[in-house]
């Protein structure tokens, strides 16, 4: 029996929407939890390198962690093992940090370049895949985002490093948190 590439991306649709749809208050909570972290990267970008550091390598170990908590009940979703692969270099970006404090930010630029990079094309993927659903342009303005972040980020290096960093992570925890919660809040009120 085959199946044609309409009704496959319709299955996959439905699947997408499902595993939000059941996850919907756990996303919405994840959402908000990104959008305050983000803020708070935003509002402190000048805080010495070291404190930088520290802040940064600790945002991304508990972003990677909430996402990697968040994807621990959706392993069978589509898309899981880019989401994840991404939640996996938030945490190791993180530790990294943490242990080679010395390194400064310069490091720091160079990862967060290559970490935003890389979650850029994994939510424009993703966009691109649960484009019928509500709100996938959130999904797809928030890849795009990080994308030119990380673009943004590498032309100033090394001289704006300090305070762009912080204000660049806001944006980008921002943005992923409002895109988050725009999609879990859509589908949990089309299933009302």
């Amino acid at each position: 029996m085959t199946i044609s590439l309409d009704a496959a991306a319709q299955v996959y649709r439905e699947a997408v929407r499902q595993s939000v749809r059941k996850h919907a208050t756990f996303h919405l909570v994840e959402a908000a939890l990104l959008v305050v972290t983000g803020i708070f990267a935003a509002l402190f970008p000048l805080v010495s390198s070291a404190a930088a550091v520290v802040t940064f390598g600790w945002l991304m170990v508990l972003t990677g962690l909430i996402q990697c908590l968040g994807l621990i009940s959706a392993r069978h979703a589509p898309n899981f093992w880019l989401q994840f692969t991404s939640a996996v270099l938030a945490v190791l970006l993180g530790i990294l940090l943490l242990r080679n404090l010395g390194e400064g930010l310069l490091l720091l630029s160079l990862l967060m370049v290559i970490f935003l990079m890389i979650e850029g094309i994994s939510k424009v993927v993703f966009a691109m895949t649960i484009r019928p659903l509500p709100t996938w342009a959130w999904t797809l303005v928030s890849g795009l985002l990080s994308i030119a972040l990380s673009l943004v980020l590498l032309a100033a290096m090394p001289l704006a490093a300090l305070w762009l960093i912080g204000l660049i992570l806001g944006i980008n925890l921002i943005a992923i948190g409002m895109a988050l919660g725009a999609l879990a809040w859509a589908v949990r009120q089309s299933a009302a």
